[in-house]
């Protein structure tokens, strides 16, 4: 299933503001936007492409916010969306938000699906506590 294209515009579009914002540092404006985006999915909106990179896009605004159990919350919806689960980034950033709200099995977890996705290079850019919380294992 394909999104109208109209619709498909509009999302691109509020996605694209959002990312703006995002590269500014204004979390709370792209969250905003995001959310706007994810909207206009319909449901159920898990069976949607899009709906990966929207929700996984609110995850990391709501993780750079220090909101880490929403982040949580919409990296597993992000999981959910088509081609979700060999995404190393949801991985990646669930396992920090799990990290920080004191789950640290599922962190593992997750932090080690990231590994096996895209090995070290994906915590290259990340606080080193995450990818050590998984070295003893790898």
């Amino acid at each position: 299933m394909e999104l109208d294209d109209k619709i498909y515009d509009q999302i691109t579009f509020l996605s694209e503001e959002g990312n703006e914002f995002a590269d500014e540092e204004k979390y709370q404006q792209a969250l905003l936007k995001f959310s706007e985006a994810l909207e206009l999915i319909p449901s159920p909106k898990t069976d949607w492409e899009a709906s990966l990179w929207l929700y996984a896009s609110i995850g990391d605004m709501y993780f750079s916010l220090k909101q880490y159990q929403n982040a949580a919350d919409s990296f597993f919806e992000a999981l959910n969306c088509p081609d979700g689960q060999a995404n190393a980034f949801v991985h990646l950033r669930l396992g920090e938000s799990l990290c920080e709200i004191e789950q640290e099995n599922k962190a593992k977890d997750h932090l080690l699906q990231a590994y096996m996705l895209e090995g070290e290079e994906i915590f290259s850019e990340q606080d080193p506590k995450y990818f050590q919380s998984i070295k003893d294992i790898v």
